[in-house]
């Protein structure tokens, strides 16, 4: 009885550990690619890299291919240049961050920054021109037009965020290289339902895709009430 009560609480708090540890290394990554994506998606959207000259032109859609390409990038790619940046030949491996929860953070935010640039660029550059027009017709300056923007392009940004925490939450391939799953350390939900299945406890297994099913869900359902109250302004 006293056996089976210390597997139960040992299975809780794996359980408990392997959820906090994806939502600290997911949540860690999206935030950091937020404050870097928002705000080359903001110009990007706003055409700031645009002018007459035809080297202004190229610069600004080189700037947006690349956008557009690395939001693209295969996880298993990025994880491998994780891994062979971070590996102890390599130019970071002094670091010793290796096989850490800093290793998959790393990881998560070089998928997360495109997603955050890309979809924030694609928000502000779909109410940019009509709405920035009317703005100065009304005889605000540039600054206010271009406030005016971000606060109509605002649902689209937040979508950005959810977006890029989605796919972060729910990548497995790029982690596990970067990260080894190593258990009570660099354990995720994602890389824990993959080993857990092979070893044939479904019991875990099964537990750990409820939990990640329910994140994806109030993930989702944060993005559909944020649009339906943008949608109603």
């Amino acid at each position: 009885m006293m056996c089976e009560k210390m597997f139960e609480n040992t299975f809780l708090e794996e359980i408990l550990n392997i959820t906090l540890l994806s939502l600290k290394v997911s949540g860690t990554a999206v935030l950091i690619g937020a404050i870097i994506g928002i705000p080359i998606g903001t110009a990007l959207g706003f055409g700031w890299f645009k002018g007459k000259m035809m080297l202004t032109r190229i610069i600004d859609l080189t700037l947006k291919s690349i956008v557009n390409t690395f939001m693209g990038l295969p996880p298993v790619v990025v994880g491998l240049v994780v891994y062979l940046l971070l590996t102890t030949s390599g130019p970071l491996g002094p670091l010793g961050l290796l096989y850490t929860p800093t290793a998959m953070i790393i990881t998560q935010l070089i998928m997360a920054v495109p997603i955050v640039t890309g979809v924030t660029m694609s928000a502000i550059g779909s109410v940019e021109k009509t709405v920035r027009e009317r703005a100065l017709s009304l005889g605000a300056t540039d600054r206010q037009a271009a406030w005016t923007v971000l606060r109509e392009a605002r649902t689209g940004i937040l979508t950005a965020v959810i977006v890029a925490f989605g796919a972060a939450i729910s990548e497995v391939g790029g982690i596990m290289i970067a990260g080894g799953n190593i258990r009570w350390v660099t354990r995720t939900l994602t890389t824990a339902i993959v080993v857990e299945t092979n070893l044939g406890n479904f019991d875990l297994a099964i537990t750990l895709g409820i939990i990640l099913l329910s994140i994806a869900f109030i993930i989702n359902l944060a993005l559909t009430i944020i649009q339906f109250r943008g949608q109603k302004r």
